[in-house]
């Protein structure tokens, strides 16, 4: 189905205003909100799926009119809160419509991170009393509408719905999103690599950890110095200072991403009151969601560094470049932590890039047995 149909139909609906995270299934429909919307303030990319349902909340408390809200499956987890406790017929009675990539659906393939979400996500749906219709490749315009005409008996009520988007509905020409930044996001990693040397490393989802597997495969066969947190966005940094709460002793590096670190920021100031001394955080900056389709962030206009150092971090510095990076990090790895780094990378990947394809539980074992003979 084309994106401007699907679009077209949710706007004669009265629905015009949206909010949400990219997913790599809704890439053509995030597209085409950004060339719509961004600029006249009725489409927002938020820094979680919880944040998303609060803000559609409160703009359906001003205006009276339904909002949208667009995540990955994944994200219902954190969406689920405040639909159960805010929207909620029984609580407010704040009527929105999802719209839900369907990552892991049975019977597709797909990566393993998403092989359970995908199995419960329509249960999860049905647990917090959202009726869903799911669209397929055979989906019609028809069908839409009708749909959409049934939603609006909900939404009266103040109840919720949710189109469930299958691989490939959407065809649509795609948005130049752009930074300034120059330096290449997988030598800046090879750099961290080469200056971390035998410490432990976490990665976060996404390409970070793509660009982290294949380094280290090519460099030394294998990965089991790195923890290559595949799923769970937003929560490497806190895995990390499990591991350095943990590990005293061993200096432990969180490899992180705009996207993820603004998703779950709170965890910067735990970092902070705990003040990990052999702690190294470095944040890729891209200002953008590159893994699902490079939507920006608003990471490119937000002081990194100067966050961190109001949470508490002993050091924070910025790099755009390879020299700069390599003697930043060189000075981090020597001084006391936590240590923060931000790294300004441009968008863009090796078209090879490939995927980490190690088994999973395999992975964390020999993680787990590299720590146990460090510490």
């Amino acid at each position: 189905m084309e994106i401007i149909t699907f679009i077209s139909a949710l706007e004669l609906a009265g629905i015009t205003f949206f909010t949400g995270v990219p997913d790599s299934l809704l890439s053509a429909f995030c597209d085409e909100l950004a060339r719509r919307y961004t600029d006249r303030g009725k489409h927002i990319v938020a820094h979680n799926e919880g944040g998303s349902v609060a803000l559609a909340s409160g703009y359906h408390l001003a205006t009276g009119k339904i909002p949208c809200v667009y995540m990955q499956n994944s994200g219902i987890g954190n969406a689920f809160n405040p639909v159960a406790s805010l929207t909620h017929p029984k609580v407010y009675g704040i009527p929105i419509l999802f719209v839900v990539g369907w990552r892991g659906m049975p019977g597709a393939k797909d990566e393993p991170q998403h092989v359970f979400q995908g199995e419960v996500t329509l249960n999860l749906l049905a647990s917090m009393d959202i009726e869903y219709f799911v669209m397929d490749k055979a989906t019609s315009l028809g069908q839409i509408e009708t749909t959409l005409l049934r939603y609006n008996e909900l939404f009266a009520a103040g109840k919720s719905a949710a189109f469930v988007i299958t691989e490939g509905v959407f065809s649509g020409n795609s948005y130049a999103h752009k930074n300034d930044f120059l330096l290449n996001r997988e030598k800046a990693v090879e750099v961290t690599v080469q200056v971390a040397g035998n410490d432990p490393i976490v990665s976060t989802t996404g390409k970070i950890t793509r660009e982290l597997f294949e380094i280290r495969k090519k460099q030394m066969g294998g990965h089991e110095k790195d923890f290559l947190t595949v799923g769970s966005m937003g929560h490497c940094l806190m895995i990390a200072l499990g591991i350095s709460l943990g590990q005293p002793k061993l200096r432990v590096w969180c490899l992180d991403g705009d996207g993820a670190l603004l998703m779950h920021m709170g965890s910067m100031g735990i970092i902070g009151s705990q003040f990990p001394e052999k702690f190294i955080h470095v944040v890729y900056n891209n200002a953008a969601h590159e893994t699902v389709g490079g939507m920006p962030t608003c990471a490119g206009a937000i002081d990194l560094p100067a966050i961190a150092l109001a949470c508490g971090y002993s050091y924070a510095y910025r790099a755009d470049n390879e020299q700069s990076l390599k003697e930043i990090l060189e000075q981090a790895k020597n001084s006391r932590g936590p240590v923060f780094v931000e790294v300004q990378v441009a968008l863009g990947s090796r078209p090879e890039l490939g995927r980490p394809s190690t088994e999973l539980l395999k992975s964390k074992y020999t993680f787990m047995q590299f720590l146990a003979e460090s510490g």
